[in-house]
Parts: structure tokens; sequence; C-alpha cells
């Protein structure tokens, strides 16, 4: 079909992508995407390429279960919240001690099974790490700790409702500090405000050690929102975005940073050429990850990956201000 293809290759030629997929689709009514946790950041890109199309996440599941569905399938994408059903798996949640913790620290092993509760007896506004128990045909029950960190956040009737948080490892750390997947995404939301009309392709990180004092380094793919044009980084505002990454980070981090003798130092921010968190998708795909289920690390391990990464850099940007432990 040369003249729809040719319809198509003029559409995506345009200068601006925004609402692109009501144009190549123009009967779409919606877009089915997940868009909790960590893959919130991708909700601004979502909303300029839809061009005002529901946003929907009408499941939560893994491969080992399907856990709960979206009664609110057309909610804000930033409040998607599932209700669990009772009858796909059986469902128990670990209790985190975060009420005054933001790194949401996890009870010790040993006492888990004096802290679980099932589905019936969690509490709205606390948080809970999933477990979930589910029958193989052949082969019995299997009983999986799935490392997911959930907020109740109310009812469906009785059926408790529970908004997906993060995954439970820590992201980052230079000494004593932990920043979770959430820290990271916030902070970084929080800082690519100043970057207006710049937004964030996808982002990763990890703890540079191999200096002393080491830091937190930020890998961005960043994207004029109105074109494709790589954007010009103004090097006053990349500096003030480092700063406010720290700033938005917890106490702990603050203090390592405020001390004399500082234990970690001064976060950096280093830009890379469009498409390159697409070339390191190929690359964990080429070392055995699922396309399917393929997610952009936040904290990377893999020398090799970081090798990836760094080798397309175009800017580097450190923080210039310590950052201010009284906010």
């Amino acid at each position: 079909m040369p003249d729809l293809a040719d319809s198509i290759d003029l559409v995506c030629q345009e200068k601006s992508w925004e609402g692109i997929i009501k144009k190549i689709w123009p009967r779409t009514k919606y877009v089915m995407a997940i868009i909790t946790g960590s893959m919130a950041q991708y909700i601004p890109a979502l909303e300029v390429y839809t061009g005002g199309l529901p946003v929907v996440s009408p499941v939560y599941g893994s491969s080992e279960a399907v856990f709960g569905i979206n009664m609110k399938p057309l909610c804000s994408p930033y409040d998607v919240s599932y209700i669990f059903i009772p009858n796909m798996a059986y469902h128990e949640f670990l209790p985190i001690d975060n009420h005054q913790d933001p790194n949401c620290t996890i009870r010790k092993d040993a006492h888990l099974e004096d802290h679980i509760v099932d589905l019936a007896n969690v509490k709205i506004g606390q948080h809970y790490e999933l477990f979930v128990t589910t029958k193989r045909v052949l082969s019995g029950l299997y009983r999986y700790r799935m490392g997911d960190i959930l907020l109740v956040t109310g009812f469906h009737n009785i059926t408790p409702q529970f908004k997906f948080v993060q995954r439970r490892n820590v992201v980052l750390s230079i000494d004593t500090d932990k920043t979770t997947e959430q820290d990271l995404q916030n902070a970084v939301t929080i800082a690519m405000h100043i970057l207006e009309p710049l937004g964030l392709l996808d982002y990763s990180s990890y703890a540079e050690t191999s200096s002393i004092p080491g830091h937190y380094v930020l890998f961005w793919e960043l994207q004029l929102r109105s074109n494709d044009d790589f954007p010009v980084l103004d090097q006053v505002n990349m500096e003030k975005c480092c700063s406010l990454v720290e700033q938005s980070l917890d106490q702990k981090y603050k203090l390592l940073r405020n001390q004399s003798i500082s234990t970690i130092g001064p976060s950096e921010i280093r830009v890379v050429k469009q498409g390159t968190f697409n070339v390191l998708m190929d690359f964990y795909v080429s070392q055995g990850t699922s396309l399917n289920q393929y997610k952009t690390p936040k904290n990377i391990k893999s020398e090799k990956a970081i090798e990836i990464l760094d080798s397309r850099v175009v800017g580097k940007f450190y923080s210039r201000e310590v950052p201010n432990q009284d906010s």
C-alpha cells in the first residue's frame, strides 16, 4: 500500500510530532500503557504524542500472576490505583516501616512471617511489599516475593485499592545514603521544570566510586518538545539542574554532602545523544533480556552498559552548590 506508506512518511517528516498518534490513527480512542512507578516519567511525552487522548493503564500484573485491575481507567495517569482480584492468586503484604523513613526500610527477613498480613487486613496510607502464591498445573503452589512496593489508597466496595510506588531495591548509595527509585524520579522531575521547553526522553544513573569522594552520575537524553532537533544546552541551567536534584534528595544525602570532610561529591549530569537509550535497550536484549519486559534500568550495574552511555555523552555538568539541609 505505497500511498498509505507515503502519507505516514509525510506525517513523520513534520517538524513537530505533537498529536502524531491521532494523525496516523484518526479513530484512536485511547492509548494503553504502563504508567506507574518509574514509567510515570514517560507521561508528559505520551501526552504530547497522543494530543489529548486518554492514557489508560488497565491491569497490574506480571509473568507470575495478574494482580489487579483499574476500576477508573479514564482517571489521570498520575492517580492510577488497582483493586486486587482475590481469586486470581493468594496475596500477602509485608508492612514497610516508612511513616518517617522515605527510603522504605524493609523489616529484617528473619521476622517476615511475624508481620505479613493478608488482603483483608491492609490499612489505608500504609506501604507494603507484595507476596503472591500461585498454582501451577503440574507442580503445585509457588510463593513469590515480588519486590514491588505498593501504597493502599482506598477501597472499591470492601476491596483494597493499591498504587504501585516502586521496586524495593535501593537505586543509589555512596556511603550510608539510600536513594530509592522514587526518590530519584521525584528529584529528576523537579529539576526538569527549569529546562522547559526541553523534555526528558529517558534517564539512568550509577554511583561513581572510582574517585574519592564518590558521587551520583545521571545520564539524561533530552529533546525539544516541539521537534526532534538536539537542544542547545545552557551551562548555568544544567548546573542548576544538578543542584536541584541534590536539593530534592533526603536529609541523609544532604548531611553527607555538607560534612566538613564530605563523603559524597557534587552530583553530575551527563547529557547523551538522542537514541542512546535505544542503543542501551539493544545491548540488554542482546544479553538475553526479554524485549516485552524490558524497562530502562535506573541504576546501571553493567560496566559495558556504562561504557555505551559514556561513549555517547555530549555534555557534562556538575552541581555548584551544597544542598541546604533545612529544606
